[in-house]
């Protein structure tokens, strides 16, 4: 059974509040999934952009919820895709904070705002961060900067390494992200280190990571390793210089570029070669 005392933290969260008096019908149908009651209600006269007291909208709340039919009627009755709660929450942040691709992708189609800049909570950030790999796809096949650096919590890729998302990062590396650009100085393999995730520590390697880089601290990843662990071992082994294949590997996939790499196929190249260069 859904808890109706809630309200949005800072970053999207339904957290509890006394106080459920400047909600709508609207609000609870749209957040329980209540298709017919919400279609009811819209068809009574209900403004689809009813806002609480804090801004949040009916749609805020299907995409919260994750109800890709309430969040598709909201929006073919009106609904502002790109309304703003005054925590700065989007309807597609609240999509990517629920893990559900299929309203993130109705929201897109509806003209939402894929990425904001840096004034608002960053929805590939979320994503990432919860390890809703979908949503994350979904959103960089619409524009959105794969190197996106926000301000508080650096590259998409660095929040996968620190939340220790390993279908994230390995998708991430895939698509072309910078391997070695994370939050500042701290590289994601700074962030793989510190977390002992010897898994991602490897997959960052593998994509051409730098072991040398030095953060603020003037620290490499060897450094922040937990003495004696895999992960340790692990840097220690890539350490020397990288073999001519794994070289001769990035350098072609540099020289591509990032828009290029789903075009290899089209090299007609032999098919472990071509699985060497994507990494299969």
């Amino acid at each position: 059974k859904q808890d109706k005392g809630f309200k949005y933290s800072a970053r999207g969260v339904a957290i509890q509040q006394s106080s459920w008096a400047d909600r709508s019908p609207l609000h609870d149908a749209a957040f329980q999934g209540r298709l017919l009651s919400l279609k009811t209600l819209i068809a009574q006269g209900f403004n689809v952009n009813l806002v609480t007291t804090d801004r949040v909208s009916a749609l805020h709340e299907a995409c919260l919820g994750g109800h890709v039919a309430c969040t598709k009627v909201l929006l073919e009755n009106g609904a502002q895709v790109n309304a703003v709660t005054i925590d700065g929450i989007t309807p597609l942040f609240n999509a990517c904070c629920s893990g559900s691709a299929a309203c993130a992708s109705v929201l897109l189609q509806f003209g939402a705002k894929a990425q904001h800049g840096n004034h608002l909570p960053s929805p590939i950030h979320e994503a990432v961060k919860r390890g809703h790999r979908e949503c994350m796809e979904t959103l960089v096949a619409h524009g959105v900067d794969i190197d996106q650096e926000d301000p508080q919590h650096g590259t998409p890729l660095y929040v996968a390494c620190t939340y220790q998302r390993t279908d994230c990062v390995k998708k991430l590396l895939e698509l072309g992200a910078n391997v070695n650009l994370g939050k500042r100085l701290d590289t994601p393999l700074h962030a793989a280190a510190r977390k002992s995730s010897v898994e991602i520590v490897v997959l960052l390697t593998d994509y051409g990571a730098d072991p040398k880089c030095r953060n603020a601290d003037l620290k490499c990843a060897l450094d922040l390793a937990t003495p004696n662990s895999k992960v340790e071992h692990a840097l220690l082994l890539r350490e020397g210089p990288a073999s001519l294949a794994q070289l001769c590997r990035l350098c072609i996939r540099k020289h591509l570029g990032r828009s290029c790499l789903y075009t290899i196929h089209k090299l007609h190249l032999p098919e472990p070669l071509e699985n060497f260069l994507l990494y299969r």
